[in-house]
């Protein structure tokens, strides 16, 4: 009995934890698929076989009800605790390398996800190449910035120089 109240306090604390969950069904993986799997994600997430029970009442204790219908079957979460995009670009490309694994949903934000949001999460670009393009953008702002100042100093020398080659012809 303490040991399930141990693991339903673990589960509840990486629900609280985590930036999203994902839930996913791993049935005909082997182990050294999930080995696999859990490697890949290892940088943003971490992944763990649940018992559906145990998973349903830590869910709940952390204010989500939205996996309650969906825990059914060998299950397993990833628990993201950097990149979500990330998180779900991984588990889609090994799904589609290993179809046993079914994204099933997740929760993210404050909100449930569907299979079809989660996939949809992992067609966002990552956080890396939107910082980038905001990098870019902000460069290209302070580029252009500097350009509108600088034009209207050269402008002045520019004609302070033809004023001075006036006066000096006309003299």
């Amino acid at each position: 009995m303490a040991n399930k109240e141990a693991a339903v306090a673990e589960l509840a604390d990486n629900f609280r934890n985590s930036n999203a969950v994902l839930l996913t069904e791993y049935r005909g993986l082997t182990v050294a698929q999930l080995k696999q799997l859990r490697n890949e994600i290892r940088e943003h997430a971490t992944y763990a076989v649940v018992k559906n029970t145990l998973t349903k009442i830590a869910a709940n204790e952390a204010g989500i009800s939205s996996f309650d219908d969906e825990l059914a079957g060998p299950s397993a979460m990833a628990f993201v605790h950097g990149d979500t995009v990330a998180v779900a670009k991984a588990l889609r490309a090994f799904a589609k390398a290993n179809p046993q694994l079914v994204v099933k949903g997740g929760y993210f934000d404050g909100n449930p996800l569907s299979a079809t949001e989660v996939d949809k999460l992992a067609d966002l670009e990552s956080r890396e190449v939107l910082l980038g393009k905001l990098a870019g953008a902000f460069k290209a702002s302070l580029f252009g910035a500097a350009y509108l100042f600088n034009a209207p100093l050269s402008q002045a020398v520019r004609t302070v120089d033809a004023l001075r080659e006036k006066q000096e012809s006309a003299a």
